[in-house]
């Protein structure tokens, strides 16, 4: 869910991620990654903006992971083979205050290959930062403070300011789910209104997600317990698989594990 409200932000405040990143408000869009030349590497925390000249890559994993330098490399060389006369910044930020030294690593080496990026991590990044743009709001009680907690008061004020009721259920429920990073859930609804959650249409597109993904989870461990029933019950692989629909490969995953 986090990934998911990081993307959001920065595909639809993008003129405060681009005042962030690049130094000036520039138009920033979505890049598909069905525009690259090759199947992407599955990752909910990525996504890529792209001006005129530019691109912009983030990455906002929760945790500390060991193949974001090559990840970082493996989409900057699928970038440049789609568009090689545009700029490219990539920029991972962390999310939650860790020790792993994997949140320090900016760079990723093979053989006479080299290829660095950016790392933030928010709790290194002063308040201050985040607190004069809607879309970076959110991540103003993960910044580097002693006090989250009257930082997210700040963030509740100014988010009381913002006129759009969507804009600002949105920013709202933003708020409330980054926090829960580092604060517990009954102090943040003493600062933000839960209603506003309600009303926020991407906290409802998140769960609607999350849902659908619950249900098909459910129905492809429903269909490989009936697998296993009809295997132990001496049905032929072949037959099992017209019933189940389940690939071959995955069948015989399960049958080894009987």
């Amino acid at each position: 869910m986090y990934d998911n409200i990081c993307k959001f932000l920065a595909e639809h405040f993008s003129l405060d991620f681009a005042r962030w990143f690049v130094g000036q408000a520039i138009e920033l869009t979505e890049l598909s990654l069905r525009e690259l030349s090759l199947e992407p590497i599955r990752d909910d925390s990525l996504i890529l903006l792209q001006a005129e000249n530019f691109i912009l890559h983030l990455e906002f994993p929760t945790n500390p992971d060991p193949q974001i330098p090559f990840r970082m490399a493996d989409y900057r060389v699928r970038v440049y083979g789609c568009f090689p006369e545009k700029e490219m910044r990539q920029v991972v930020i962390y999310l939650k205050p860790t020790d792993s030294p994997l949140v320090y690593q900016n760079q990723f080496n093979l053989d006479k290959f080299h290829h660095e990026f950016e790392v933030v991590r928010l709790w290194e990044q002063p308040t201050e930062l985040f607190l004069n743009s809607p879309g970076l709001l959110p991540f103003a009680a993960l910044s580097r403070t002693d006090n989250p907690l009257a930082v997210l008061m700040q963030v509740a004020q100014s988010v009381e300011q913002i006129e759009d009721p969507e804009e600002q259920a949105n920013i709202a429920a933003a708020s409330s789910i980054l926090a829960e990073l580092i604060l517990d859930q009954e102090s943040i609804q003493r600062i933000l209104s839960r209603d506003l959650m309600g009303e926020s249409s991407m906290y409802q597109s998140i769960l609607d997600e999350g849902l659908e993904k619950g249900i098909e989870q459910g129905r492809q461990q429903g269909f490989e317990q009936v697998a296993m029933n009809l295997f132990r019950s001496g049905m032929p692989g072949a037959q099992i698989i017209n019933v189940t629909g389940l690939t071959r490969e995955r069948i015989e995953e399960l049958t080894r594990e009987t």
